[in-house]
């Protein structure tokens, strides 16, 4: 399974995970979901997607920790940048990208004063999203 998308529809397939690192992909656009965990496919990583904060909340439930967490800020039941604290105190091994379209300083701010790793703006490469997993070495 490593390397290859997965959407996680419920708990039976959760436990169907190896024991190798995992990348969470929080964005309610599938095809960012899609495009990211194509770059991440070529780390050898396994990915789970989530579109809500209430998917992740389930997901982090059943999988537990995870390596890095790409996490959008405009979600459809709250902002991200709110809810990374609560991430972090689940996954505290865990490294946070906020990686969103609305990218100025006040966001930057609140989401580092929150415990993001990382900032990522919208539109992004593939190396820099391959960059940011070097740098936190996943």
């Amino acid at each position: 399974m490593i390397g290859i998308p997965l959407i996680v529809p419920n708990k039976f397939q959760m436990k169907e995970f190896t024991k190798s690192p995992a990348i969470l992909i929080v964005d309610d656009e599938t095809d960012i979901r899609f495009l990211l965990s194509n770059i991440v496919k070529q780390k050898n990583v396994q990915t789970v997607f989530a579109s809500t904060l209430s998917e992740v909340d389930n997901i982090i439930e059943d999988k537990g920790e995870f390596a890095c967490i790409f996490l959008d800020n405009y979600l459809p039941d709250g902002l991200g940048v709110n809810y990374i604290r609560r991430i972090k105190k689940r996954c505290p091994k865990a490294k946070v990208v906020m990686i969103t379209a609305h990218d100025n300083q006040t966001d930057r701010e609140k989401a580092s004063q929150e415990g993001a790793d990382y900032f990522i703006g919208k539109p992004f490469s593939r190396e820099l999203i391959l960059n940011t997993l070097e740098r936190f070495a996943v």
